[in-house]
């Protein structure tokens, strides 16, 4: 049995000085019980805790370690940039050389801006389409998260014209008001909101490939019909890209549904694991933001060298070896039918949803499509079968409602083990 006494001692001594002990929330365990372990290394596959224990990853950074951990593509890039200096706050070659390369991959974007994190990704380019529509509300789906802007932290109520309520103290009515949101999946509902907010929407923003409610695919059709309805409407059309960039092929989600958005935000494999994002779409909108037009966004960090050096690793390669979405594939194909055919023989209730080398099991038999359908999992056996699989030696997501990510470190040896392990902890946690 793996034991964790450091990472216990640290979790409770963290909860002097950090809230809650962690820097976000979910890291806290809160949704599975138990302690969060605290991690020291990490290498290919693993990672390493304070205590030495060894645990197959699925998170790997929640994205953007599609090569693995300390991959030496990504490592050789920043060590080389690093003797020229941590920061300049003044530009740089690297940034025009890495937005040059965005663009040249992704079918959306003509322009971008590089950022931080997600979430300045998302709350700027929400400025931006305002600014450029000079509308003020906004519709966002229900279990799609954008970062923790005001504007994304809203809920629905109970109707689907239902004037939003926040969701986290702090977020005011103001902004609630200008916060629409309907069911992931459901285009009628989107329509009735256009139709009873007439000239009002300044953007739709969505993950056209949902991450955090657990994996959802988009329904045929759906990201298409938001296409067709922004175009009718005059509404700018956002893409939440930041765990589907780059990832489900070199275009992200957009080149592999054949949707072509508005604007696009960006992160995590951008900085190859450094603290990144982007956001980006057509000139006529990307020209909006200052210091070529009139909506304010900036950042002394953004475009920092270390972080554009990784990114350009990352995503160059990426870019040359398009065998690494073959091998991802491959490798997920083969975890996803191990586990279906080990919860077949223990007669398990389960959904499981996957796109590419992203996927989530859900325990239950209805189909998952959205929010409403991926809360009547049995999050109660989600929470025992993950820390099954953790005593194992396997790191999941520790909710319910988060995707896993595959990669390349994952070989086959070590897919076979994970489909053991997963074997032995439904048994457990049944």
């Amino acid at each position: 049995m793996i034991q964790a006494p450091i990472s216990n001692e640290l979790f409770l001594r963290a909860q002097d000085s950090i809230p809650g002990g962690v820097n976000s929330p979910v890291r806290a365990f809160k949704a599975v019980g138990g302690n969060p372990r605290f991690m020291v290394s990490a290498k290919g596959a693993y990672m390493f805790d304070e205590d030495g224990n060894r645990y197959i990853d699925f998170i790997n950074s929640w994205g953007p370690m599609i090569l693995g951990h300390a991959s030496e593509v990504v490592q050789e890039a920043v060590q080389k940039a690093i003797p020229s200096s941590l920061s300049f706050g003044a530009p740089t070659r690297k940034e025009i050389e890495i937005a040059e390369l965005i663009i040249s991959m992704v079918p959306s974007i003509e322009k971008v801006r590089m950022v931080n994190s997600g979430t300045e990704a998302t709350m700027s380019a929400i400025r931006v389409a305002r600014g450029y529509t000079g509308r003020d509300k906004i519709i966002k789906f229900e279990g799609c998260y954008h970062g923790h802007g005001d504007s994304f932290l809203i809920s629905a109520g109970s109707g689907a014209i239902t004037l939003g309520v926040p969701d986290s103290p702090g977020v005011t009515k103001g902004t609630a008001n200008d916060t629409l949101t309907a069911p992931y999946n459901n285009l009628d509902a989107v329509k009735t909101l256009v139709e009873a907010n007439k000239g009002q929407i300044a953007a739709i923003i969505l993950e056209p490939v949902a991450g955090n409610m657990g994996l959802v695919t988009p329904a045929e059709g759906f990201l298409q019909g938001l296409r067709d309805l922004c175009d009718q409407e005059g509404i700018v059309l956002i893409f939440d890209e930041v765990m589907t960039g780059f990832r489900l092929a070199p275009g992200g989600a957009q080149e592999l549904y054949g949707v072509t958005p508005d604007m696009s935000t960006l992160g995590k494999i951008i900085g190859g694991g450094m603290p990144v994002g982007a956001y980006g779409g057509k000139k006529e909108i990307m020209d909006y933001v200052a210091p070529a037009g009139p909506v304010y966004q900036a950042g002394t960090l953004s475009g920092n060298p270390i972080a554009m050096a990784a990114g350009m690793a990352m995503l160059t390669y990426l870019k040359e070896h398009p065998e690494v979405y073959t091998q991802l594939n491959n490798t997920t194909d083969r975890l996803v039918t191990g586990m279906q055919q080990n919860m077949q023989q223990l007669g398990v209730n389960y959904t499981l949803n996957r796109v590419g080398s992203m996927f989530s099991i859900f325990f239950t038999d209805n189909p998952v499509t959205d929010f409403e359908s991926a809360k009547t999992s049995d999050t109660a056996l989600f929470g025992r079968y993950f820390n099954a699989m953790l005593q194992k030696g396997v790191y999941l997501a520790p909710s319910q409602y988060e995707a896993l990510f595959v990669s390349t470190a994952i070989t086959e040896g070590i897919a076979d083990e994970y489909i053991k392990a997963n074997l032995e902890s439904l048994k457990e946690a049944l």
